[in-house]
């Protein structure tokens, strides 16, 4: 029989049961601490690298990209490996306590600046960028694929998905507005050490909401007991579902809209606009414009299925960002709107497409009888830090062919590269996007047959 929690008991298979308000809050408070690390990755890393640690914008550049492709790369692999894991707590969960020291001692690494030469320095940042988004892959892969098999529910999925992105953009908003402040107050003018104390102190609380996840979350999902099948399986029933090809590629171009808007705002704030301390605002804003939208998700996909709102918003976002450009750098309250108005309508981007990805393991098992929901995240996130990579090593590359000199005033080139990298480039990848978006074949009725036909597979089995 079901319990109360809607768990898989011996005679009965329901994993559709709503969920108790403890476990979406359980469940979502893990990315606030995966945030504290992902935020100052997006917003910071790479001024603190040039501007901080000293080294050149275009060596920066290639290393960003050298190191997350090695990072992408390591994604299936993890999600293979946990989807292969077998443990009295389930498949998942373990990592978010095995990995939570690691993570916090290498976010320290990386944010240490050593007293090197700047060769030295140079490949002590490919060392430390490599090993903490290696720690952050055996935290985040699991985390994720998570999702997929605590309820088949669609909707209840959507909405804890969007419980999860509501406390990301709260660990956003917290280090958009804090972490400069907090560079300042513990490193008392040395800005070296600050960075160093203030991820000690993010490490020491991410390790603390992992664990909450760890303690408040069941996994009623599993795979076919008859499967057995290879990591190479797998990996082909991803190139045979066109639902998931076409969301490998939507990732990878979304993730370059918004990698390439949040990575330049900070030089876009002190060096087109000057006023470098409006940085803690615009950021903050937009963290809580993300985190308005991921909340109303649940709500939105009440009358419109998850297709056609992403299409819409993605378009907006991309109409947006271009007017964005012909906004003047001293009209400060305007930029402040809109790139406010931005992020609430990347919001609910992300329950949508961590939601879709979990339909997509269902839509796997279905086409297939395999299930591999690790995997399914896993390779999806592959191309979302492609995405990342891609549009990071642009903003330095573009940086440095324009003229860059951290810490001068910019030349006119330089300030122009500046302004079309948060505002018009990224919209016009935006609205790629949205033509993606029409591509994906699940709305609604057809995911409605997905999880009645698996539903009545599970019964029949138990």
């Amino acid at each position: 029989m079901q319990d109360e929690r809607g768990d898989t008991r011996p005679g009965g298979t329901r994993t559709d049961a709503r969920l108790p308000m403890r476990e979406k809050l359980g469940y979502g408070l893990g990315d606030f601490g995966f945030n504290l690390y992902w935020a100052n990755i997006s917003a910071f890393l790479l001024i603190f690298y040039t501007d901080v640690m000293g080294l050149a914008a275009a060596a920066v550049g290639t290393m960003m990209l050298v190191t997350k492709i090695v990072d992408a790369i390591t994604d299936p692999l993890i999600g293979a490996l946990a989807d292969r894991t077998r443990t009295r707590w389930g498949r998942f969960r373990p990592y978010l306590l095995w990995g939570a020291i690691p993570m916090a001692v290498t976010g320290v690494l990386t944010w240490t600046v050593p007293d090197l030469d700047p060769e030295g320095r140079l490949l002590w940042a490919y060392a430390s960028f490599t090993l903490m988004m290696l720690a952050y892959t055996v935290l985040s892969m699991p985390y994720s694929a998570l999702s997929g098999v605590i309820t088949a529910d669609s909707q209840q999925r959507t909405t804890l998905i969007s419980f999860r992105f509501i406390a990301a953009f709260a660990g956003t908003t917290l280090v958009n507005w804090l972490t400069l402040d907090l560079v300042g107050w513990l490193g008392r003018g040395d800005e070296a050490l600050g960075w160093q104390l203030t991820l000690g102190l993010y490490g020491v609380i991410a390790a603390a909401t992992f664990a909450t996840v760890f303690l408040t979350t069941r996994e009623r999902i599993a795979p076919p007991p008859q499967q057995r099948s290879a990591v190479r399986q797998d990996i082909a029933d991803l190139l045979r579902n066109k639902p998931w090809l076409v969301l490998f590629v939507l990732a990878l171009v979304i993730m370059v809209t918004i990698v390439m808007r949040s990575g330049s705002l900070v030089y876009f704030l002190k060096y087109h606009v000057g006023r470098p301390e409006l940085t803690g605002t615009f950021l903050g804003l937009y963290s809580v414009a993300l985190a308005v939208g991921a909340a109303s998700t649940p709500l939105l996909t009440r009358w419109m299925d998850k297709r056609s709102l992403l299409m819409w918003l993605m378009a907006g976002v991309g109409v947006l960002s271009c007017a964005m450009y012909f906004v003047p750098a001293d009209a400060t309250w305007t930029l402040l709107a809109v790139n406010t108005a931005i992020g609430l309508l990347l919001g609910p981007k992300s329950p949508l497409a961590f939601s879709m990805y979990a339909d997509c393991a269902d839509y796997t098992e279905w086409k297939t009888g395999r299930r591999a929901t690790a995997m399914t995240f896993a390779a999806a996130t592959f191309s979302q830090k492609l995405g990342g990579a891609l549009a990071s090593a642009a903003i330095a590359w573009m940086l440095a062919a324009m003229g860059y000199v951290a810490n001068e005033a910019q030349s006119d080139a330089s300030r122009q590269g500046i302004v079309l990298l948060l505002t018009v480039i990224p919209g016009v990848v935006a609205l790629l996007a949205a033509w993606l978006v029409s591509a994906y074949p699940l709305d609604d009725a057809a995911l409605a047959r997905v999880q009645d036909d698996l539903q009545a597979r599970r019964d029949t089995a138990a």
